[in-house]
C-alpha cells in the first residue's frame, strides 16, 4: 500500500527535526527554479501624469499546471520561492518592453509585487490562512539572451535531442548545434547569480527541467554548501543519442553539480547513468544509483519520481457549470456514433500524423466502423509550430475524409486551436476512447485528466503510447499500451477499445482512477522534498564540515580537519610537554616520531587510463620533499606500482643534502625498500617479501586472465613480481564490469580456495596476490619497528588501502598505551635476519625473549589520521576524507605551513 500525503509530510517533519537536533541549519524555505514565472507581467504606464507613474498587472501564465500545483502544495509546510524569467514584458499599449527600457524603479516595483506572490491580482488559488508564503523572484535577462537560450538552444537543440531527434531533423534550414549555446550559458549564469543573491543558509533548492541543466554546477561554484536537486521533466535519451551533442560534457557536468537528480521513470535514470559512464567515462556508485564526477569527486545521487496531476483541482474543474452545455451539444452532434478524442501540441514528437494514419488503418481493417465512429483531433499551437507539419496533417485529414466520408458523414475532425477549459473537459467527458500516442513524451497529463473526466460519465478506455513516461505510473493494467509506430497494432487497439465490455471498462477505469488520485502532483512535490532532505547529514555543507554525505540515511565520513591534524603533528615534534595536549600524551622520544603512509594512484596522482602516464605533479614532489626534510618524519609510499616505477619517479625525493628520502612498498606489500640510513648512505636495496612464499599459482591465474583478455577488447594483463592484475579500464564499461564479475567468480570458486591467495576488485581492475602480503601488513610492520611513533597520517583511495585503515584502526583498540605483537610481515620476512633482529632489540620491548618481542607503543587514537580520497558517502574504514589527490597534496602543504590549506585546495581545483 502506498504511503499517503500525510505520511510523507510526517516523514519530512521527522527528518527536519532530526537534522536540527544534529546541528543542520534549515531555513524552512524551498527555492524552486523554473524557466519562467507562472505569471505574466504587464506594465501600465499613465501618460497623463508628469511623474510617469506605473502600475504592474500580473496574470496567469498557462502551462506546467502539474508542476506549479505541486510546488504550491508545499506551502502547507514550507515557505516557497519560485525563481524564474519574467517572460516578455508587455505594455498596455500592446508593445513588448525590452529590459533595458525599464527603469530601476520599474524593476524594484515589480520585484516587490512578485515577492508578495501577486495576491493583489488574485493569481493564486485560495490557500488556508495558516499556509506559508509563496513568492516570486524575477530573473532579468536581455531579450536576445532570453530568446536565444529558450527559442534557440532549448527548443531547437535540447528538446529534439531528448525526444530522440537531432536538430537537423526538425530545422527548416541549416542548424548549428552550437550557435545558441553562448546564450544558454549566459542565461544559466544569470539564474545562478540571482539565486546567490537571495539564498539563505539552510534553503533547499530544486532546479526544474532541461532549460537549466548547467545551473546546478554553477550554484555549486557560488554556494558550495547549498543542497541542490535537479528534476528533469522530459525524457532522457539513450547514451548513443546523447553522444551526438557537441556540448555533452558541459551539460552532464552541469547536471552533476546537484546533490540529487530525479527523472520521470527508471528508464530515464538508467539512460542518464549509462551516458555518464559510456560517454564521459565517469564512475557509478551506490549500486548504479549515483555518479561521481572525477573533476570534483562529488557523488550525485540519481533516482526517479513521476509527476502526477492535481487530482482534486481537476475533479473540481470537471464540475464547472459551463461544461454541461458543451457536453450535451457534442453528444447531440455525434449521436449514434463512437467518439475518439485526441489532444496534442502540433509537434513532430507528439505523433499526430502517425495517430491519424492508424485511424485510417482501422477504417480500412474494420470497414464496419465507417459511418459509426468519428475522430476529433485537437492540436494546440506550440512554440515549434511547423507549417510543413500543419500542412501534412491537414492533407491527411482531407485524404481520410475524402476516402471514408460522405455528404452526411465526416470521420475525422481536426481543430488547430487552444481549447478553453470548459471545452477541453467537455471533450474528454464525452469521449468513448482517448488515443494519446506521442512518439516520445515525458509525463503526458492529458492521459490522467481523461481518467478523472470519465469518472462521472462513461468510464471509457484509453489507448496510450508505451514511449511516454506516464507508463511507469499508470502501469499495464489500466490502459491499452501500443507502439505508436506500429499502425496495425494501434488500429487493432482502437477497435478492441471501442468494443470493450462494460465490466472490463469499469475494472480498468477503477485501477487508473486509484493510481491518478493517489500519485498526485502534491505527492510528487513532497516526495522530492523528502528525497532532498535525505541527502543531508549533520553539519553538512562545505568542505570543512565533519559530516558531508550524499547517501540517504548514512552519516558521512568527516572531512579532514586540518587544524586538528596540525595540532597533533606539532605535539609529536617536541621533547617537552605541549600546552595544547594533555601531559600524559607527551614523553621524551626518539626520532622519528611521525609516520606518513601514502598510496600513489588516486591519492598522490589522479587515476588515468594509461598507468604509465600517472606521473607525480611538481606540487606533489615539492610537498614530499619538504615533508622529508624533518628528520622526525618517516614517509612511505605504499603502492600497487612496481619497484621500477617508484624508483624512477620518486626515488630521489627527500635525498638532497643527505636526507633519508622516502621508504617504499611496491606491489601491495610484496617488496619493501627502507629509507636511507645516514647522510652519506647509498639507497637501500629492495627486499622481496614473497621470497619464502609459494608463487606457483601465478601461472594458473595468468591463464584465467588471458582467457578473459581475449574476450574483452580493451583489457590487458599486468604481471608483477608478487601479484598479477587484469585491467579493463579501456574496455566497454558495462561489458568490462560483467567480465570482471565472471572472472572473479571463477577465481574465487576454482583457484583461491586451493591456494594461499586472495582476489581483490579495484578500480577497473581485478588483482590476485598472496594472502599474507598486503598493505596492512606493511603498516603493521612499520608501526612495530617504530614504537616511539606518536603521530600517523595514512591516505588511500581504493579497496587495497582499506587494509592499511583496518590495520591502524585495530592496532590500539582505542587505548593510548598498548602492547603490539610482532606481525606476520616481521616474523615471516625477518626470520633469520640477524641485522633486523639486532635493530629491533634496540627498541623498547616487554619480553626477555629477544626474537620478535611484543612492543610497548604509546599512541593516542586521536593522533592516527586515516584519510580516504573520495566522496563522504564512500564505504571505508578511514576516519576522515578528502575528495581528490590535489587535496591530499594541499593537506600536506597546509600541514607544513607551505600555504594556507584553503588556498592550496582552491589552487588545485583551478
Amino acid at each position: 500500500m502506498l504511503p499517503t500525503l500525510a505520511d510523507i509530510r510526517a516523514s519530512i517533519a521527522q527528518l527536519e527535526d532530526r537534522h536540527r537536533r544534529n546541528g543542520v541549519v534549515l531555513s524552512g524555505r524551498i527555492l524552486h527554479v523554473c524557466h519562467s514565472l507562472p505569471v505574466t507581467c504587464t506594465l501600465d504606464v499613465d501618460k497623463d501624469t508628469s511623474s510617469s507613474s506605473s502600475k504592474w498587472k500580473l496574470g496567469p501564465r498557462y502551462g506546467h499546471a502539474a508542476m506549479i500545483s505541486g510546488i504550491r502544495s508545499l506551502s502547507a509546510t514550507h515557505e516557497q520561492i519560485i525563481v524564474g524569467w519574467t517572460g516578455d514584458i508587455e505594455s498596455t499599449e500592446g508593445e513588448k518592453k525590452e529590459v533595458g527600457e525599464l527603469t530601476e524603479e520599474h524593476k524594484s516595483e515589480l520585484n516587490e509585487i512578485l515577492f508578495k506572490g501577486g495576491k493583489e491580482d488574485d493569481v493564486h488559488e485560495a490557500h488556508d490562512e495558516d499556509h506559508h508564503h509563496t513568492g516570486y523572484v524575477a530573473v532579468w535577462m536581455p531579450s536576445p539572451v532570453a530568446h536565444g537560450y529558450y527559442d534557440g538552444y532549448c527548443k531547437q537543440i535540447l528538446w529534439p535531442l531528448f525526444h530522440y531527434l537531432l536538430w537537423q531533423d526538425v530545422a527548416t534550414e541549416y542548424a548549428s548545434a552550437d550557435s545558441h549555446y553562448p546564450h544558454y550559458e549566459a542565461a544559466n549564469s544569470a539564474f545562478a547569480r540571482r539565486i546567490a543573491e537571495i539564498y539563505q543558509p539552510g534553503d533547499l533548492i530544486w532546479v526544474h527541467d532541461y532549460h537549466l541543466l548547467l545551473l546546478p554546477n554553477l550554484i555549486r561554484e557560488l554556494l558550495p554548501d547549498a543542497v541542490v536537486g535537479l528534476f528533469v521533466h522530459t525524457p532522457f535519451p539513450s547514451s548513443e543519442v546523447f553522444r551526438c551533442l557537441p556540448r555533452r560534457k558541459e551539460i552532464l557536468d552541469g547536471m552533476l553539480g546537484a546533490n540529487l537528480i530525479c527523472f520521470q521513470n527508471y528508464s530515464y535514470t538508467r539512460h542518464f547513468v549509462s551516458t555518464c559512464i559510456r560517454v564521459c567515462g565517469y564512475e557509478s556508485h551506490l549500486n548504479g544509483r549515483g555518479i561521481e564526477n572525477p573533476s570534483s569527486s562529488h557523488v550525485t545521487a540519481v533516482s526517479y519520481c513521476p509527476v502526477g496531476i492535481d487530482a482534486e483541482r481537476v475533479a473540481r474543474d470537471v464540475l464547472r457549470p459551463g461544461i454541461k452545455p458543451k457536453f450535451d451539444a457534442l453528444k447531440t452532434l455525434y449521436q449514434g456514433k463512437k467518439i475518439i478524442v485526441g489532444r496534442d501540441k502540433l509537434d513532430v514528437v507528439k505523433g499526430v500524423l502517425q495517430k491519424l494514419r492508424a485511424f485510417e488503418k482501422m477504417l480500412q481493417m474494420y470497414p464496419e466502423w465507417v459511418g459509426r465512429v468519428v475522430m476529433i483531433q485537437v492540436t494546440s499551437p506550440s512554440l515549434a509550430d511547423s507549417p510543413k507539419l500543419e500542412r501534412q496533417v491537414s492533407e491527411l485529414v482531407a485524404h481520410i475524409n475524402g476516402t471514408y466520408g460522405s455528404l452526411d458523414f465526416i470521420p475525422c475532425h481536426h481543430y488547430h486551436q487552444t481549447l478553453k477549459k470548459d471545452e477541453f473537459y467537455a471533450l474528454l467527458s464525452v469521449a468513448d476512447l482517448a488515443v494519446i500516442t506521442p512518439l516520445r513524451d515525458g509525463m503526458n497529463t492529458t492521459s490522467m485528466e481523461f481518467v478523472i473526466a470519465q469518472e462521472r460519465t462513461k468510464r471509457s478506455p484509453s489507448v496510450l503510447s508505451e514511449l511516454m513516461g506516464v507508463m511507469g505510473i499508470l502501469g499495464p493494467k489500466g490502459a491499452l499500451w501500443v507502439n505508436p509506430w506500429d499502425l496495425h497494432t494501434v488500429a487493432s487497439a482502437m477497435h478492441r477499445a471501442l468494443l470493450m465490455p462494460e465490466a472490463e471498462k469499469a475494472i480498468r477505469h477503477t485501477y487508473l482512477h486509484d493510481v491518478v488520485t493517489t500519485r498526485t502532483s502534491h505527492m510528487w512535490a513532497n516526495v522530492l522534498t523528502e528525497m532532498l532532505l535525505q541527502q543531508m547529514s549533520p553539519s553538512v555543507h562545505g568542505k570543512n564540515d565533519a559530516n558531508a554525505t550524499g547517501v540517504p540515511g548514512k552519516k558521512g565520513i568527516p572531512y579532514l580537519d586540518i587544524a586538528r591534524l596540525r595540532k597533533w603533528y606539532d605535539a609529536a615534534s617536541t621533547l617537552a610537554p605541549s600546552p595544547s595536549i594533555s601531559s600524559q600524551l607527551i614523553r621524551p622520544r626518539a626520532k622519528p616520531t611521525r609516520l606518513f603512509f601514502f598510496d600513489y594512484d588516486g591519492t598522490l596522482a589522479p587515476i588515468v587510463k594509461v598507468p604509465s602516464a600517472a606521473v607525480p605533479s611538481e606540487q606533489a614532489l615539492n610537498a614530499l620533499n619538504n615533508l622529508c626534510k624533518d628528520e622526525r618524519n618517516l614517509v612511505y609510499i605504499i603502492s600497487g606500482r612496481d619497484a621500477d616505477f617508484l624508483d624512477q619517479h620518486l626515488g630521489s625525493v627527500g635525498t638532497a643534502d643527505g636526507g633519508r628520502g622516502l621508504g617504499f612498498s611496491a606491489e601491495h606489500g610484496g617488496f619493501v625498500k627502507e629509507p636511507r640510513n645516514g647522510t652519506d648512505a647509498s639507497p637501500s636495496p629492495w627486499r622481496n617479501f614473497t621470497s619464502k612464499l609459494d608463487m606457483s599459482w601465478m601461472s594458473e591465474v595468468y591463464e584465467v586472465f588471458r582467457y578473459y583478455t581475449e574476450r574483452t577488447t580493451g583489457s590487458h594483463i599486468e604481471v608483477k613480481k608478487s601479484s598479477i592484475t587484469w585491467h579493463y579500464r579501456g574496455a566497454d564499461p558495462e561489458w568490462g564490469q560483467f567480465q570482471c564479475r565472471q572472472c572473479q567468480d571463477l577465481l574465487e570458486n576454482n583457484v583461491a580456495h586451493k591456494r594461499p591467495i586472495e582476489v581483490l576488485v579495484g578500480k577497473k581492475n581485478l588483482e590476485v596476490r598472496p594472502i599474507a602480503v598486503n598493505k596492512g601488513e606493511i603498516v603493521k610492520r612499520l608501526v612495530y619497528k617504530h614504537p616511539e611513533v606518536e603521530f600517523i597520517f595514512c591516505a588511500g583511495d581504493d579497496k587495497t588501502d582499506e587494509d592499511m585503515f583496518r590495520a591502524l584502526r585495530h592496532n590500539n583498540g582505542g587505548k593510548i598505551e598498548f602492547i603490539m605483537e610482532a606481525p606476520l610481515s616481521v616474523t615471516l620476512v625477518d626470520d633469520g635476519d640477524e641485522e633486523e633482529q639486532a635493530s629491533q632489540n634496540s627498541h623498547h620491548n616487554t619480553s626477555s625473549d629477544p626474537k620478535y618481542a611484543p612492543m610497548k607503543i604509546h599512541l593516542a587514537p586521536e593522533a592516527v589520521f586515516t584519510v580516504a580520497v573520495g566522496h563522504s558517502s564512500k564505504r571505508t574504514l578511514a576516519s576522515w576524507h578528502v575528495t581528490s589527490p590535489a587535496e591530499v597534496v594541499g593537506a600536506v602543504e597546509g600541514l607544513l605551513g607551505m600555504t594556507n590549506f584553503e588556498e592550496a585546495f582552491s589552487q588545485r581545483e583551478e
